[in-house]
C-alpha cells in the first residue's frame, strides 16, 4: 500500500501535531506500508528560520521518505505552491492520502487536488472543528469552512478524530462523512522508574509531591483555574512543588503574564518555570512527577496526558480534555469539571492519598500500553485505509 501523508510543517521547535505525523509514518513503515510524507520547510509559527533541508528531494528516515517544499508565497501560513504542483503531478502514484489539519491553506488546497484527481483521502482536523476553536475569527472561519472545507469534508473517505468526544462535538458544515475514531500514539519509555535526577537538577526536594503542568502556555489550557487552586492548597498548608513546563511564541505577552502572576504570589516560592522542554528533561519530568495536571477548556486529544500515563504518572484533567472517558474508565487519574472549586477539591484529594496516586499511575501505564502504542495505532489505520479504498472504488 502506498500512503501519502500531508502536513503543513514538521517543526523542530514545537513538536506536537507534526511530531505525531513523524511517529505515525515510522509506525506505518514498520508494518510494511510505503509512506511518503510531503510538507514545507517551515520551522515554527513566528521568528524561526526555515528548516535546513533539501528542497524537493526525498529524505529517507525511519523507513519512510519525506519531501520538503519551500514556503512560497505566504510563508506565515505555511503555504507552498511547489508542494501543490508536485501533488497535482504525482497524486495518481498513491493509493490514499492522509491530510493533517483543516483551515490551513496548503492542507485545504491539497484536499481539493486529491478530490479532483480521484485520490481517496482522510482528513484529520486536529481540533479545528471544535465549536470553541471555530469561535476564534468566527466569521472568517464560517466563510472559509463553507466555501472550501465543506466540499473537502463531503469528498473525504473519512474524518479522523482522535477521541469519540472530538467527533461528537465537531462542526461538519452539513457534511455527513464517516467518523474514524483512532487515538494518537505515544512513545512508550522503556523505564518508568523515577531516578530523581531531574529533581536534583531543578533543586526540588525529594519528599515533596511534584505537580507538573506540561503544555503550551495558552488561555485555553485552564491556568486561570490551576494557579488559584494551587494557591488555595498552599494556604491550607499542603506541601508540594509545582513545575510549569511550556511556552507560547505566538502569544509571549500571555506567557509572561502567567509567569509574573506566579512569581508575584506565594506560589512562586514553590514553583519552577522551565519553558519549553524536550528530550531527557521532558521524560524525566513526566517520570518523576507525582501528578500531571491539565484542566483545559478543550483539547481534541491531549498527547501530554497520554505521555504522562505512559510514565505511570496519574493525571488530573478536565472534561475538556477529550480522552477523559478513557482516563475515567481505566481509573488512570481524576476527571473534574472546568470549575475552580471542583479542581481544587480534586487536587486536594489526589495530593493527600499517595497510595491512590500509585494505583492510578499503574492503571494509566496499562492503558497506554494497550491503547496508545504507535504500532497498535498503525495497525488500526491500515485496516481503515483498506476499508476506505474498498468504499472509494
Amino acid at each position: 500500500m502506498r500512503v501519502l501523508q500531508i502536513v503543513p510543517s514538521v517543526s523542530l521547535v514545537y513538536g506536537g501535531p507534526s511530531q505525531m505525523v513523524l511517529s505515525l509514518s515510522s509506525a506505518l513503515a514498520k508494518e510494511g506500508v510505503k509512506v511518503t510524507l510531503i510538507t514545507t520547510n517551515s520551522n515554527g509559527d513566528t521568528g524561526q528560520p526555515p528548516l535546513d533541508v533539501p528542497i524537493g528531494e526525498p529524505v529517507i528516515q525511519d523507513g519512510y521518505q519525506v519531501l520538503y517544499f519551500r514556503c512560497s508565497p505566504f510563508r506565515r501560513y505555511k503555504f507552498s505552491l511547489g508542494l501543490l504542483f508536485w501533488l497535482t503531478k504525482h497524486a495518481q502514484n498513491f493509493d490514499i492520502a492522509h491530510i493533517h489539519a483543516l483551515f490551513s491553506p496548503v492542507s485545504t488546497a491539497a484536499a481539493t487536488i486529491a478530490r479532483w484527481q480521484g485520490l481517496p483521502y482522510i482528513l484529520r482536523p486536529l481540533g479545528t472543528l471544535d465549536p470553541a476553536d471555530l469561535r476564534k475569527k468566527a466569521l472568517l472561519k464560517q466563510v472559509y469552512g463553507r466555501l472550501w472545507e465543506k466540499p473537502n469534508l463531503i469528498g473525504a473517505a473519512g474524518v479522523h478524530f482522535t477521541s469519540a468526544e472530538e467527533g461528537r462535538i465537531s462542526e461538519r458544515f452539513g457534511s455527513t462523512t464517516k467518523d474514524l475514531v483512532i487515538p494518537l500514539g505515544v512513545e512508550l519509555p522503556p523505564n518508568v522508574s523515577p531516578s530523581g535526577k531531574v529533581r536534583k537538577e531543578l533543586n526540588i526536594a525529594g519528599d515533596l509531591p511534584l505537580i507538573l503542568f506540561m503544555s503550551r502556555i495558552d488561555p485555553k489550557k485552564g491556568l486561570d483555574l490551576l494557579i488559584p487552586a494551587l494557591e488555595t492548597l498552599l494556604n491550607e498548608g499542603l506541601g508540594f512543588h509545582f513545575v510549569l513546563a511550556g511556552s507560547n511564541p505566538q502569544n509571549p505577552v500571555y506567557e509572561k503574564g502567567i509567569q509574573d502572576r506566579i512569581k508575584s504570589s506565594k506560589l512562586g516560592e514553590r514553583t519552577t518555570i522551565t519553558g519549553f522542554v524536550r528530550g531527557a528533561l521532558k521524560w524525566g519530568l513526566l517520570q518523576e512527577a507525582d501528578l500531571f495536571v491539565l484542566p483545559s477548556d478543550y483539547e481534541n486529544f491531549g498527547i501530554a496526558v497520554a505521555e504522562a500515563i505512559a510514565c505511570s504518572t496519574p493525571v488530573v484533567i478536565s472534561r475538556g480534555v477529550y480522552i477523559w472517558e478513557d482516563i475515567e474508565k481505566a481509573n488512570a487519574g481524576w476527571v473534574t469539571p472546568s470549575d475552580l472549586q471542583a479542581l481544587t477539591t480534586t487536587l486536594r484529594l489526589a495530593l493527600l492519598d499517595g497510595e491512590e496516586r500509585k494505583k492510578r499511575g499503574i492503571n494509566g501505564r496499562k492503558l497506554a500500553l494497550n491503547r496508545y502504542s504507535w504500532q497498535a495505532i498503525a495497525r488500526q489505520l491500515i485496516d481503515v485505509y483498506h476499508k476506505s479504498l474498498v468504499i472509494s472504488h
